[in-house]
């Protein structure tokens, strides 16, 4: 009984940690970032609770003379210093935005889940067991009266130990479909409708330089043209780079703001692996 209440008093603990952001918060999130949903503290409780209870009443009446097995230490909570802290990342940090969840997806990137999608593939995300999300901004100097802007975006999650094994293990898997996507939209502006396309390619450029495992995606993408006349518009887009760090059970997801480096962010997920001990079963 005991155990199950020390549950319940950790996931009281992480909830503690939860806010909501204010809209200007929101604002300064990267554009790729899609909102996280955050979980009502009244429907963890509730599950946790009704845990308890349900176990409660399968040991009410445990077999005579039956000496429990002793439990070996679990760690269940996502602690705040298991994600990355501002004094990894060498700019200044302003602030450290931060969120927790509950069977969220882990999602690699958002472009990644649409062109699986619209090919009739599932997203392919695993689903975790708790998750917890924050952004670190930059801090600008008073005077210089800008708005602050992302550096690193980062998702903590535990899963199932097999679970958070495929997320590194399947990746060629889930970027098969598009590794060469050729992606077509339609436009309307006042005068007519137009049909732009633009080949798109997913593709797995490091492995395993951190934690467990480890890998960077990289996605790049030709300049948007005109289907029938052949005009382009606006540049090519730079590069979209995803770290994927594993150390247990427990699996990291981390982007950079918009000058970030492929080396940078290497740097950041072999940081991210240690910080990661703090959560991750088995303990590093």
């Amino acid at each position: 009984m005991r155990d199950d209440l020390t549950i319940v008093e950790q996931i009281q603990r992480e909830l503690s940690d939860v806010r909501w952001p204010e809209p200007a918060e929101i604002r300064a999130r990267a554009r790729r970032r899609s909102r996280r949903r955050i979980v009502a503290a009244g429907v963890i409780l509730a599950v946790a609770g009704a845990s308890a209870v349900a176990v409660t009443s399968h040991r009410a009446s445990p077999p005579a003379m039956q000496a429990a097995a002793p439990a070996l230490p679990i760690r269940h909570e996502i602690p705040l210093d298991a994600l990355l802290q501002p004094a990894d990342l060498s700019p200044p940090v302003y602030v450290q935005l931060s969120q927790s969840g509950l069977e969220e997806p882990v999602q690699l990137d958002d472009i990644l889940g649409y062109c699986r999608t619209s090919q009739g593939h599932s997203d392919g995300w695993q689903v975790s067991i708790l998750s917890r999300s924050q952004t670190l901004l930059r801090k600008h100097p008073p005077e210089d009266r800008v708005e602050s802007d992302p550096l690193v975006m980062q998702d903590l999650y535990r899963l199932a130990p097999e679970k958070a094994r495929q997320v590194l293990a399947g990746l060629d898997d889930v970027i098969a479909p598009c590794t060469e996507w050729r992606r077509v939209e339609e436009w309307q502006s006042p005068e007519s409708t137009y049909t732009t396309e633009a080949v798109q390619r997913w593709a797995v450029a490091q492995r395993g330089f951190a934690g467990d495992d480890a890998a960077i995606l990289e996605h790049t993408s030709t300049v948007s043209r005109d289907v029938q006349s052949g005009q382009a518009f606006g540049k090519r887009p730079p590069p979209i780079l995803v770290a994927v760090v594993r150390v247990g059970d427990t699996v990291s997801v981390l982007r950079l703001g918009y000058d970030g480096t492929e080396s940078d962010l290497v740097q950041l997920a072999e940081k991210a692996a240690t910080r990661m001990c703090a959560a991750a079963n088995p303990a590093c």
